[in-house]
């Protein structure tokens, strides 16, 4: 931790001159009453409280007193804040093999949970577009900030047949030119990336590696997720048929574009994945001042140590 005014932290020395006062005097009160009050007597009137309870309320007293000094030196955090615009394409492949039962309830159930649950951890003014791939790719939901409209159309998706994954790139890539220019810097493109989720192995179309040198080119990495076990299998016309991860395909097309590429097996993993992915691309890591944070932490010391002087002040039978 840093602090915009660290000269003030010298107050914290103040703390242990206080508290060897306080040892000092509860010294001195002690050799006092032992020389002057008739013990026998005093315990029969007036039996001993428990000393703790005034050292604790003192020792909250202290903290807060640290507390106050260290939210007076100013200090500096590194903190999460959202971006203030850019734009997410979701782009989700609904292949056959997607009804694969290796992941529970099935592959296409699990993402479109996964997904939503990401729609909704990005910042608010965020353009979202939703791509939907098998044989072919099309833009469901153009670049829009109603994650009503994206969440409901990512409930609709329908599984159909072949992979095109390279193509899935490509109409991501398009949809991006649909996004509403920025009216404070019309001529400026907003930043943009790519979420690609597939389970399985291109069989249709261009190449994922021609889409990612083309998305190279407009500066977009794309963050691939391969979903799903090597062990998965779908039943078509009486055949068990595997249907595992490509992870390899995907994998070059994050490191082309300069995005990253994770692997998840299981519905929770691929939540995981999402909330990963939310906070590399939705949050920028800044550092900002804290002082709020440490007054807080005074406040509440100080009403405990208030409450627990209270307590003291009191007469319990």
């Amino acid at each position: 931790m840093e602090f915009l005014s660290p000269g003030r932290l010298w107050f914290l020395l103040l703390i242990p001159v206080f508290v060897a006062l306080y040892l000092f005097m509860q010294h001195r009160r002690s050799q006092y009453a032992l020389r002057f009050t008739n013990i026998a007597l005093l315990d029969r009137v007036a039996p001993r409280r428990p000393q703790w309870r005034r050292h604790v309320a003192v020792g909250m007293a202290l903290l807060a007193a640290c507390a106050c000094i260290v939210a007076f030196a100013q200090p500096k955090d590194e903190v999460k804040v959202p971006r203030e615009r850019a734009t997410i394409v979701v782009s989700i492949d609904v292949s056959l093999s997607m009804m694969a039962t290796d992941v529970e309830p099935n592959r296409l159930e699990a993402v479109k949970v996964a997904a939503k649950r990401f729609v909704n951890q990005l910042p608010t003014k965020f353009n979202i577009a939703l791509v939907s791939f098998a044989g072919t790719a099309s833009t469901v939901v153009p670049p829009t900030t109603d994650r009503a409209t994206v969440l409901r159309s990512i409930d609709a998706l329908e599984l159909a047949e072949s992979t095109a994954t390279g193509e899935a790139i490509f109409t991501s890539l398009q949809a991006l030119t649909q996004v509403p220019p920025d009216p404070e810097h019309p001529n400026e493109p907003a930043p943009a990336r790519i979420v690609l989720m597939s389970d399985g192995k291109r069989t249709v179309g261009r190449t994922a590696q021609e889409g990612a040198r083309a998305a190279k080119e407009k500066n977009t990495p794309i963050f691939t997720v391969a979903f799903g076990t090597d062990s998965g299998f779908i039943e078509m016309d009486g055949f068990r048929q595997r249907v595992p991860p490509d992870r390899a395909d995907l994998r070059s097309v994050a490191e082309i574009t300069g995005g990253q590429a994770y692997t998840a097996e299981s519905a929770g993993e691929i939540q995981d994945v999402y909330e990963n992915i939310g906070s590399s691309i939705g949050f920028d890591t800044v550092d900002k001042e804290v002082t709020a944070r440490y007054a807080g932490f005074a406040m509440l010391l100080t009403l405990a140590a208030a409450g627990a002087a209270v307590a003291l002040a009191s007469r319990f039978p």
